[in-house]
């Protein structure tokens, strides 16, 4: 632990002074918050948090160390905040403490803060950008014009990377990476489907040159507009073979389908979610990490909305039966978190049983 004065100063001039941990550099970025009261080790290997500052709202974070089986992709978020946290885990499976991770990483932490606070000024006033920095900056407007940008970019892997089945192979799945999650291929390898990861920026051609059986959209950072290659890629493989999308996934194939998304106040971040599905009325618990939501209105006649929040009745999922495709908010992989969706994994194999 560093020890030494640091502040966290929001776009609007607020600023909350705490104590430096991991990674002395000065940081800016959008400032989101998360409700996962573990899961922390998933949360810093999150691609989905590129270009974000990061509150975690349960107060002592830092007690089983960083456990690298569980990470789940590149370390992308600006910073991290916390109220209190531990510099002494005990774990058996800690390689190191949260605070060598973050310096490892090059990544900026705060704590010390008071954390309710920052969450309830979001909840109220919506998110706003913020910078962690040793001095008070004489000017804001940087801080003021910062935009997350490229994040999918950042996120995505390089080449294609392909991956074998953990059980009988029945399928072939290619995964398009907006900065996927790791346990998305592993859901699908275990269910005896060979993986091929590619890149976000794959075009349409070069995914049908592989002959895949079905098609994973996966979840990603950033404004889903921003994405015009993907979207047109999506676009046309709609309807050509199974496809299964979440998170960003699912604002991607809205917007191939003639929708839109717009940015949400603060979000949906956490472990915590409930989602109610409109066929059943059955409400799950659900893993959630996003700030973008497609508008139900703009896909009318061309997806039929599955799944709604049952706290704010924003779009949860959306099924598109004549194409083949069905897409959702949350995270039915769920690591960290519930396991209550993972049967949607299921209902992607029948389709390809299927077709």
């Amino acid at each position: 632990m560093n020890g030494t004065k640091r502040y966290l100063i929001c776009s609007d001039g607020e600023v909350f002074e705490g104590t430096s941990f991991g990674s002395l550099n000065d940081a800016m970025g959008e400032l989101v918050f998360t409700t996962g009261m573990c899961g922390y080790n998933e949360t810093l290997t999150d691609p989905s948090y590129a270009g974000q500052i990061v509150i975690q709202t349960f107060p002592l974070i830092g007690n089983y160390g960083i456990i690298p089986e569980d990470f789940e992709g590149k370390s992308l978020l600006k910073g991290y905040v916390v109220r209190d946290f531990c510099d002494t885990p005990s774990n058996f499976r800690s390689v190191m403490t949260l605070d060598a991770y973050l310096k490892e990483q090059g990544i900026p932490g705060i704590c010390g803060v008071d954390t309710r606070a920052l969450t309830k000024r979001i909840r109220t006033s919506g998110v706003v950008n913020a910078m962690i920095t040793s001095a008070i900056p004489d000017s804001l407007a940087e801080l003021k014009a910062f935009r997350v940008t490229g994040a999918v970019e950042e996120a995505t892997c390089q080449k294609i990377i392909k991956l074998s089945a953990k059980a009988p192979e029945r399928f072939h799945v290619v995964l398009m990476d907006f900065g996927a999650k790791r346990n998305i291929a592993e859901e699908l390898r275990g269910r005896g489907c060979a993986v091929s990861v590619v890149p976000a920026s794959a075009d349409a051609e070069t995914i049908r040159r592989m002959k895949p059986d079905g098609i994973m959209l996966s979840n990603g950072p950033g404004d889903p507009a921003d994405n015009i290659g993907a979207i047109k890629t999506i676009a046309a493989l709609l309807g050509e073979v199974p496809m299964f999308g979440i998170c960003l996934g699912h604002q991607l194939t809205a917007i191939a389908a003639g929708g839109t998304t717009y940015k949400m106040k603060y979000g949906h971040r956490g472990a915590n979610q409930p989602v109610r599905d409109l066929n059943t009325g059955r409400t799950f618990i659900t893993t959630q990490n996003h700030g973008y939501a497609v508008d139900p209105d703009s896909l009318c006649g061309k997806g039929v909305i599955r799944y709604v929040n049952a706290n704010d009745g924003t779009c949860e999922g959306i099924d598109y039966p004549d194409d083949g495709c069905f897409t959702v908010q949350f995270h039915p992989e769920a690591c960290a978190g519930p396991k209550d969706t993972e049967f949607l994994f299921d209902r992607f194999i029948r389709m390809m049983e299927e077709q």
